[in-house]
């Protein structure tokens, strides 16, 4: 094992920044839907892949600039999201079930994904993969680097709006205790679905950005269900800051031990810091 060179250490410290990032805004919705509803979403996955197929439909059939889709796929999924939410409620749901059922909702996803685009890889083309440039030595893509600031965007703007908005305040009350905040007059049912469409529109937002930045195939979705589930877990369930926080220490940890030792090590750091997260903290990471 040879050290790297500063600039080589400085370049994968910032890719891990931008790949953390994607952890973290992809994080955001499940986080959030998982916190507050009670609900492990593997469908969230399914919708973020949906939304970057969405997105290279849209930029290579009909021509039209990638990030025209965060004008239409977030608003689409929102809708998506809420009859979602609905079927759910409507039938009972309870937390482990949702695993189960969403777990479900995605492998239709997947399906559907692979009869209308193929098992294939995709690769969204777009005079966005060529734009970069320099900040003393260190290369910053510009598709990453939009990633970023939506991700720092989204997730500031819904913290803000969880802890200074009258609607914000009833869905922390309604997680809180659901009956109390009934008697209250807060109608859980609306805010959950109005959640629920919030969170899917998440998902549509990242998968655009995903898209942007890798290459897609269908089989993949599974693969980024271990990470971002540890962010999501290490962030704290239900937090709009945590999963992006805890999103770039992940993507930083395993930046540079490919720099430092091998890309085949970079998968056991999120679980690594998620083991050491749930033996030193259990009570804060069951909550």
């Amino acid at each position: 094992m040879s050290l790297p060179s500063f600039n080589l250490l400085a370049q994968s410290i910032l890719s891990g920044v931008f790949i953390g990032a994607l952890y973290g805004l992809i994080g955001l919705g499940l986080g959030l839907t998982w916190g507050l509803l009670r609900q492990i979403n593997l469908s969230h996955f399914g919708l973020v892949f949906l939304g970057g197929y969405l997105s290279y439909q849209m930029a290579t059939a009909w021509k039209l600039d990638p990030l025209l889709a965060l004008l239409v796929v977030p608003p689409l999924f929102f809708f998506i999201g809420v009859a979602m939410q609905w079927l759910l409620s409507r039938f009972a749901i309870t937390p482990f079930n949702s695993l189960l059922v969403t777990f479900g909702i995605t492998v239709v996803i997947e399906s559907g994904i692979q009869g209308v685009w193929t098992a294939d890889y995709r690769k969204l083309e777009s005079p966005y993969n060529s734009m970069k440039f320099m900040v003393g030595r260190l290369y910053v893509p510009v598709p990453e680097l939009l990633t970023l600031v939506l991700a720092l965007a989204l997730s500031f703007g819904i913290w803000a709006a969880m802890r200074y908005t009258d609607l914000g305040k009833a869905m922390r009350a309604m997680a809180e205790d659901g009956p109390i905040a009934a008697a209250f007059g807060i109608d859980a049912r609306s805010l959950a679905l109005l959640l629920a469409g919030g969170c899917a529109a998440l998902a549509g937002v990242a998968g655009v950005c995903l898209a942007l930045t890798f290459t897609l195939a269908p089989s993949q979705i599974f693969a980024w269900v271990g990470v971002v589930f540890a962010a999501v877990m290490l962030g704290g369930l239900g937090s709009a800051l945590g999963p992006l926080a805890a999103g770039v220490i992940i993507g930083v940890s395993e930046a540079i031990t490919m720099a430092v030792a091998s890309p085949s090590w970079a998968p056991i750091v999120s679980f690594s810091l998620l083991i050491v997260m749930l033996l030193f903290r259990p009570a804060k990471a069951g909550t």
